[in-house]
């Protein structure tokens, strides 16, 4: 958004670069993260432990709290691989970092390329490419088996806030959307030069999400609501979205069923929205979530839904993760350990594995 900080420039370049891969972007560059157990599993002696405490593991992490970092800015998005084996981060250092979720959580990759802060990443269904947002005005898919740049979109004219795979449930690795300070939603496909439709939604677009069939794409924006647009009829929207009191900051749709939305905002609220085509709430809002404040950094924040759809979890400018009971509404963690704001948070989608990244710098998986 206009006022969200930004240390990379924007960048203008010709729109041959459209289809070349700059020397800069087609390899892996050296890895430079690293992480850090912070609670060991215990000693053993022919597999049998010598020292038990603590509540009995739930996961494959080789901790049950790890700390990722190497990022010389700001961590600003990141989100587990669709299998869950790895997880990618961006940052304002303008690159992104791809690590393992297991093991020592190694850093395996970084993609370099962008002249601005990295505003958000998507991995697109298969899991062999991702998608970056970025405050240099462009958008860009990625090969995260070779660490080449596939493409490059540039037809926003201002800082580019959100993007997300537009057929998600459906395996297409080529067409995506992005939403920016211009006000415009723009339609991609990477075998195309130029955008195959555009939205002028008139006000900065913050966030973006797509139904899992992809005939409906929400925008989250400084007009306080989430717009829904039926993509085969983009002269007006199908839904809008209302309650929130200030902007919305992220938003992002239930895995398993498609059938909820929860979003973000400067109210200081999280709020849970029903898409269901019959749905008895006449505005739509199922629950509105507390705990989880903004502050005068206004910082974009992105929550998720767990993979079960039991769990809403957001960031917060009070430097942690809270966890809500998607029906009841009850906080069931308030998970610390940052220093600094955490701008997203990610479930796992096969274990009770939780990831967050903060404006401090660092990455935490940690298990529930």
């Amino acid at each position: 958004m206009a006022d969200h900080k930004r240390k990379g420039s924007s960048a203008s370049l010709s729109d041959a670069d459209d289809v070349q891969m700059q020397s800069s972007s087609s390899a892996y560059k050296n890895a430079q993260g690293t992480a850090l157990a912070l609670a060991k599993r215990p000693k053993t002696d022919n597999n049998t432990a010598l020292i038990k405490a603590g509540p009995k593991r739930t996961s494959g992490l080789q901790a049950p709290i790890m700390q990722l970092s190497g990022h010389s800015g700001e961590v600003t998005t990141c989100r587990f691989s669709p299998d869950g084996t790895h997880l990618a981060s961006g940052s304002a250092d303008k690159q992104v970092f791809l690590w393992n979720t297991y093991g020592d959580c190694s850093n395996y990759g970084v993609l370099q390329g962008h002249k601005g802060v990295i505003l958000e990443l998507q991995w697109m269904p298969s899991g062999d490419r991702l998608i970056t947002a970025s405050a240099d005005t462009s958008v860009a898919i990625w090969d995260t088996t070779t660490g080449e740049r596939i493409k490059r979109c540039r037809r926003h004219t201002e800082a580019v806030n959100a993007c997300s795979p537009l057929s998600f449930g459906t395996g297409d690795d080529d067409v995506f959307i992005s939403g920016a300070d211009d006000g415009m939603l723009l339609f991609w496909d990477a075998r195309e030069r130029r955008p195959v439709n555009t939205i002028e939604h008139g006000v900065p677009i913050t966030s973006v999400a797509a139904a899992q069939s992809g005939n409906m794409v929400y925008s989250g924006s400084l007009d306080n609501c989430i717009t829904g647009w039926d993509v085969r009829n983009t002269s007006e929207p199908s839904l809008i979205l209302r309650g929130h009191s200030d902007s919305v900051m992220g938003i992002s749709i239930s895995p398993k069923t498609g059938n909820y939305l929860v979003s973000t905002s400067l109210d200081n609220t999280v709020r849970l929205w029903d898409l269901r085509p019959y749905c008895r709430l006449p505005n739509r809002c199922e629950r509105v979530y507390t705990g989880a404040p903004h502050n005068f950094e206004r910082n974009l924040i992105r929550p998720a839904i767990d993979r079960d759809e039991t769990m809403v979890a957001s960031g917060s400018a009070d430097r942690t993760m809270t966890i809500w009971n998607l029906r009841s509404g009850e906080i069931k963690y308030k998970l610390p350990g940052h220093k600094g704001c955490v701008t997203q948070v990610d479930f796992h989608p096969q274990e009770p594995i939780v990831l967050s990244g903060s404006i401090d710098r660092t990455m935490f998986l940690g298990e529930i």
